[in-house]
């Protein structure tokens, strides 16, 4: 397994953590999910760098993309929505 840690853009809350820590869960190959909201950070242990790469593409299209990658509107928008679900799930 791959330790990996991800600062990412958008988050803002409990809401957000749950639905990116239900999502990676979810991804085969992850283990060990944890979101930091105070330093914007996700980590996980992965299998492969495939499944971190899948993992970034994931967080991406959540709403959630990696530090340095490009954070359009859409992205931010998206964003609020991942935060409404993990409330609703929570």
């Amino acid at each position: 397994m791959i330790h990996t840690t991800l600062q990412i853009q958008n988050l803002k809350c409990h809401g957000c953590a749950n639905t990116i820590i239900t999502r990676l869960k979810a991804l085969d190959g992850i283990n060990n999910v944890n979101v930091t909201n105070e330093t914007h950070s996700v980590s996980f242990d992965a299998k492969n760098k495939t499944v971190i790469a899948n993992a970034t593409s994931l967080l991406s299209n959540l709403g959630y993309p990696v530090v340095g990658d490009e954070n359009p509107l859409h992205k931010k928008a998206k964003s609020f929505v991942s935060c409404a679900i993990g409330r609703i799930k929570s």
